[in-house]
């Protein structure tokens, strides 16, 4: 093991309501595992990211999130179940097959940032 060993890489997610944005991960299935005023920290699995009580429209409108899981249509089904799409009105699209050699579904959270969530194919 050498010290520059990497041990974790996070994005910082934008939330133009930090509130609203903390409830829709929580309700989507990740685990906040610390949060204060300005920043919070998720995780789900081996992912995580922090979600910052930040916004830029535009900085937030082009941000992308790829979550790739081991089932793909397990998670459709899980967001379809959860509600998170009619609770907190956001874009979401079925799994499709990607020229990329994926099979992944979009999600926007309610700040506009657009998660990928995929498997391998």
């Amino acid at each position: 093991m050498s010290a520059l060993d990497s041990i974790e890489i996070k994005a910082f997610v934008p939330a133009k309501d930090y509130e609203q944005s903390k409830a829709f991960y929580q309700d989507l299935g990740f685990e906040m595992c610390s949060t204060s005023e300005m920043v919070s920290y998720f995780r789900h699995g081996h992912s995580a990211f922090l979600l910052q009580s930040f916004y830029t429209k535009e900085f937030a409108e082009n941000l992308m999130m790829h979550l790739q899981v081991k089932d793909v249509e397990a998670w459709w089904q899980h967001v379809q179940a959860s509600g998170v799409i009619e609770r907190y009105g956001v874009r979401a699209e079925p799994p499709q097959d990607q020229p990329w050699r994926m099979r992944d579904f979009i999600l926007s959270d309610p700040s506009g940032v657009l998660w990928r969530i995929g498997q391998n194919i």
